[in-house]
């Protein structure tokens, strides 16, 4: 990849957990890369490799504010990713390799589905993106010994792609490359329909299907990745296959109730005067857009906007804006949700922030977590005076929005 683009700077990005391996990692790319320029006829510029670790924002997202301090010409990203694309750097991702026993995530996943009338759609954390293939194909080969397995109906989505290059003409990550895997369904001949993606996954689903008619089978622990599934498709049924316990876990109450949650956030950001938006990202494509359109909202909708950029955010650094009543975080999906219990003020995300200050607007129960799909999606009506008060649920009564002042009266019944 240095040589084929001409790199000579490249910052290589490992979260905390694997800085131990990071010197192990620089002194074979080190040596891989002097074989090659001693095996090449051309004159290669020799390739500086930079470790960059305690990342501005969260460790999924491509660090591009750290990797232009040393002047970087892409990024070599380790880890958990939420493969978010980049706005100036191309990056390289690793995903890693974490053991799984294929058979007994075919014997699992089979048994389920087979007690199950619904057609499966296997979702798993990138990390185990390396063995999909394998089971795919045991998958397969177990369907054609079976002819109850041969029944079934499991689609498995695709990792999105391994390089991201924001110079690419296509704006969304899953169309910068080929997918890393291919799409595969087992007992189905339907055309691929409906595209969906989330966390570096896409997939297809067959003409006239909705994702609420199937069962998401999901390969991995319960990280960032699996929360954002989970609230995404919060109308379907979903199973997780925990790798390290070798067991199906099912009951994700907890989960949905952060539902709960953030309706009542909702709520209590409709009330707010003064909203602060958090800049979460400095390197996800769109971030900007997002952020003129979050003060577009706010303003139409009769109040003051404050934009700030603090890196990661704590009850610490947010104590000091006691002035704002709401927060909104615009940062990449996976660290999108704060528990904002032990704060000043609630934070909120931009989907939820469309749905607070766009009158008339009603959550149907459907979640966004990724802002760039909000991105334009629906334009927000201005303001008007004669509209009439709308009531708060948590002032139980009702409410007049005045000015752009930001100022708010009560209207008693």
């Amino acid at each position: 990849m240095c040589f084929n683009r001409n790199f000579t700077r490249v910052a290589l990005q490992f979260p905390d957990d694997l800085l131990k391996d990071s010197t192990r990692v620089v002194r074979a790319l080190r040596n891989k890369l002097q074989l090659l320029r001693e095996s090449s006829d051309a004159d290669n510029k020799e390739v500086g490799l930079f470790v960059m670790a305690d990342t501005t924002y969260g460790n999924c997202c491509v660090d591009e504010v750290g990797a232009s301090h040393i002047d970087a010409d892409c990024v070599v990203h380790y880890g958990h990713t939420c493969l978010s694309p980049t706005s100036t750097l191309p990056a390289f991702i690793v995903f890693g390799k974490a053991s799984i026993s294929v058979s007994s995530c075919i014997e699992k996943l089979s048994s389920y589905a087979l007690a199950n009338c619904k057609p499966v759609m296997v979702l798993y954390g990138l990390e185990y993106a390396h063995a999909v293939p394998c089971i795919r194909e045991a998958l397969g080969e177990a369907a054609r010994l079976s002819e109850s397995i041969s029944k079934l109906h499991i689609d498995f989505a695709d990792v999105a792609c391994s390089v991201i290059d924001p110079s690419a003409d296509c704006k969304r990550s899953d169309e910068l490359l080929r997918p890393v895997t291919g799409y595969s369904s087992v007992g189905s001949g339907a055309e691929p329909g409906t595209r969906h993606s989330i966390g570096g996954l896409i997939w297809d689903l067959p003409k006239g299907h909705k994702m609420e008619d199937h069962l998401l089978f999901w390969v991995g622990s319960e990280n960032s990745a699996f929360a954002n599934a989970v609230l995404t498709f919060n109308g379907c049924e979903i199973v997780r296959y925990d790798v390290t316990s070798d067991c199906l876990v099912a009951d994700f109450s907890q989960q949905r109730r952060i539902l709960k949650r953030r309706y009542y956030l909702v709520e209590k950001a409709k009330d707010a005067n003064i909203i602060g938006i958090l800049v979460g990202t400095l390197g996800v494509a769109g971030y900007l857009d997002m952020i003129h359109q979050m003060k577009e909202l706010i303003t139409r909708a009769g109040k003051k906007a404050y934009t700030l950029v603090m890196g990661r955010p704590n009850p610490a650094k947010l104590a000091n804006f006691p002035e704002c009543d709401v927060f909104i975080y615009v940062s990449c999906a996976q660290t999108a949700l704060l528990d904002s219990k032990e704060f000043y003020a609630p934070i909120i995300t931009p989907f939820e922030a469309m749905l607070a200050f766009s009158r008339g607007c009603q959550w149907t129960g459907a979640y966004l977590m990724e802002f760039r799909d909000l991105i334009n999606s629906s334009p927000v009506e201005a303001r008007n005076e004669s509209q009439e008060a709308r009531f708060s649920f948590l002032h139980g009564g009702y409410m007049e929005d005045f000015d752009v002042q930001g100022f708010e009266r009560s209207v008693k019944n």
